[in-house]
């Protein structure tokens, strides 16, 4: 049971919008689903369940928040490599091969099991269920930087920032072939293929989301190149489907990429490369609580090093 006072300051303030403000730990979504239910009441026991109420603003309640739902997956003691951690998110390095979250085929050994490990009784319930807030994934076999909410608050205020395009994404991938300009823009919505559900597809029905990617050439070989791309969205396999589009397809892309140059197809059998060469290495965003700006940078990982250094040979 939460006793909130609300401040004459809030008088006129909707009734979702001054709890918010008197509760900062629970989101404003969330306390509206609980007025909704019925769980925040009046002093003489009667509940108020309209969340648009207009407020005196000298008002007090009682809301009674039930505990999170138990989710459905294990927590696993599996390595995390955290770049950063306080009591509101943490900044996660991932391997590639990491599955983020639990599906079908994957149903444990994800980051999803080890952060339910690592952040034990101290992570909140996000929308009401006990899971760690994934704001954002990033494919299995792409490698780097994930940030993840632990209450509400932080997972609402990074997910505005996702919404509105200000969280600073670049990537690093080596593509086939060598692009003619030292940078460019894709700007082509993505949505699931009709032909196979497993992939998306630039389509021009209507059906599709804007996708925009800004990419610059920091590297060339004669048959390759390195390329940072920059998302101003975050569509699924959006960097994949986008640098194929033009026809750079990444290098080792077991979906979207087509048979490479002799040379590089002989270089990635010899290194044993078998994933797309993409790794997420720059991640920058507003503290959702402090409003502070961090900053995080991710190394190549070794397997992209070692393709790297082989381009060169």
């Amino acid at each position: 049971m939460i006793e909130v006072a609300l401040a004459p300051a809030h008088q006129g303030w909707r009734l979702d919008r001054a709890l918010a403000d008197a509760v900062p730990t629970l989101s404003r979504e969330r306390l509206k689903t609980l007025v909704r239910a019925g769980a925040l009441h009046r002093p003489d026991g009667s509940a108020l369940r309209d969340p648009a109420t207009k407020m005196r603003g000298d008002e007090r309640f009682a809301l009674s928040v039930p505990p999170p739902t138990p989710a459905h997956n294990e927590p696993q003691d599996i390595p995390l490599g955290v770049m950063f951690e306080d009591e509101h998110l943490l900044v996660v390095d991932k391997p590639a091969g990491l599955v983020v979250h639990p599906a079908a085929g994957n149903l444990d050994g994800t980051l999803v099991n080890a952060l339910l490990h690592h952040c034990g009784g101290s992570l909140s319930g996000i929308g009401g269920v006990a899971r760690p807030g994934i704001v954002h994934r990033i494919d299995k076999d792409t490698s780097g930087l994930l940030v993840v909410a632990k209450n509400d608050r932080a997972h609402e205020g990074l997910a505005k920032q996702f919404a509105d395009h200000s969280i600073d994404r670049r990537y690093l991938a080596f593509v086939s072939g060598v692009p003619a300009l030292q940078a460019g823009s894709v700007d082509a919505p993505l949505a699931r293929s009709t032909a196979d559900r497993k992939k998306v597809a630039i389509v021009k029905d209507g059906r599709g989301k804007r996708a925009v990617t800004h990419w610059t050439r920091l590297k060339s070989w004669r048959d390759a190149a390195m390329v940072e791309c920059r998302l101003e969205t975050g569509r699924t396999h959006q960097v994949r489907v986008h640098m194929a589009s033009i026809g750079h397809p990444l290098l080792g892309d077991p979906v979207y990429g087509r048979a490479p140059h002799q040379r590089l197809r002989e270089l990635l059998h010899r290194l044993d490369f078998r994933r797309q060469a993409l790794h997420a290495a720059h991640l920058g965003f507003v503290h959702p609580i402090t409003k502070g700006r961090l900053s995080f940078d991710s190394a190549l990982p070794s397997d992209m090093q070692e393709l790297f250094t082989a381009l060169g040979v």
